[in-house]
């Protein structure tokens, strides 16, 4: 049994205190004011319960987060200029569209880094009482490096899952779209029909396609509005079909043709990748099979014989 000295139990004491302060200083700090759930009760219609979108949800929590790491936002984020790089891109990418994402994510980074290296000082009297000073910084600059760039990973990984969805998604509507525009409807109409009948399947694609349209009727041009719907996703697909679109409104070409070539190449396209990560499974398997499953066929095959044989030697030596 692990037996603690007077001093080493008022460190944990210390430590157990200072983070339930911070669990309930972030639950106070996220927790919606009395004023806004006010005006969600005088706007709640009777009789009927609104529910509230994943979006909404979403920008809810970043919200929160930004208003907690706001103060530490301004230690990292850049002056000016930042608006204009590929950071903002793949904010658009990952779906983040609050204002306060840029906040949130500076003030993740800073914090991040900070927390990371104070957690090891508290730690090391419990954990490391007698590594060196020169190995404990070294320690401590990777934790705040680990810091740093997590919030670019977790960053990666949204953008990842989001043009996997759209990806997958895509070829089914781009069906829809081309039957709507055979059937007489408007490039514009037949847009705002398939976000419509897309919401049930993906709500990304869906809510990227209603996009186009708001744009559309707030006066942008056919061209910028598809170009925009590219530079959102990020997607090398959409960004093929919005230059065939453009095109083909150019030279003025069928639309329902072009639409219809470009869906084939498109489940083309989606075939030959299932079937490149079906031809990967092979490869990937090779590592549990010789690490995991043919270590324990070895001992269940051959420990007989090895330990029979081990008995015969140590009786011939006698």
């Amino acid at each position: 049994m692990l037996e603690f000295t007077p001093a080493q139990l008022a460190f944990l004491a210390t430590v157990f205190i200072a983070v339930v302060l911070l669990v309930v200083g972030i639950a106070l700090l996220g927790r919606r004011s009395a004023v806004a759930e006010r005006m969600d009760t005088i706007l709640e219609v009777p009789g009927r319960t609104v529910r509230e979108e994943p979006e909404q949800k979403g920008n809810r929590w970043i919200e929160s987060i930004a208003r907690i790491a706001g103060p530490f936002a301004k230690l990292s984020i850049p002056e000016e200029g930042w608006e204009q790089s590929s950071l903002r891109r793949r904010f658009m990418h990952a779906g983040l569209r609050s204002p306060g994402v840029p906040s949130a994510y500076f003030g993740l980074k800073t914090l991040l880094a900070m927390t990371f290296p104070m957690i090891a000082l508290f730690l090391k009297p419990v954990l490391w009482p007698e590594m060196r000073f020169d190995e404990f910084a070294l320690i401590l600059v990777l934790l705040a490096g680990l810091g740093l760039f997590l919030p670019n990973l977790i960053l990666s990984r949204m953008i990842f899952l989001r043009q996997r969805e759209i990806f997958e998604n895509f070829p089914d509507a781009l069906d829809l779209l081309t039957i709507s525009v055979e059937a007489g409807l408007s490039l514009e109409a037949a847009i705002a029909r398939v976000a419509d009948e897309m919401k049930l399947k993906s709500t990304t694609l869906a809510e990227e396609l209603q996009l186009v349209s708001l744009e559309w009727r707030a006066g942008a041009g056919k061209e910028r509005a598809l170009r925009n719907l590219a530079l959102r996703t990020g997607v090398e697909d959409i960004d093929t079909l919005v230059a065939m679109l453009v095109q083909s409104e150019k030279f003025g070409t069928s639309i329902g043709a072009s639409l219809r070539v470009h869906s084939d190449m498109l489940r083309t396209k989606r075939q030959q990748r299932a079937e490149e990560r079906a031809a990967k499974i092979a490869v990937k398997l090779v590592f549990p099979l010789v690490l995991c499953i043919f270590p324990s066929i070895l001992i269940v095959v051959a420990g007989p014989a090895i330990i029979q044989l081990a008995g015969f030697l140590r009786d011939f030596a006698n």
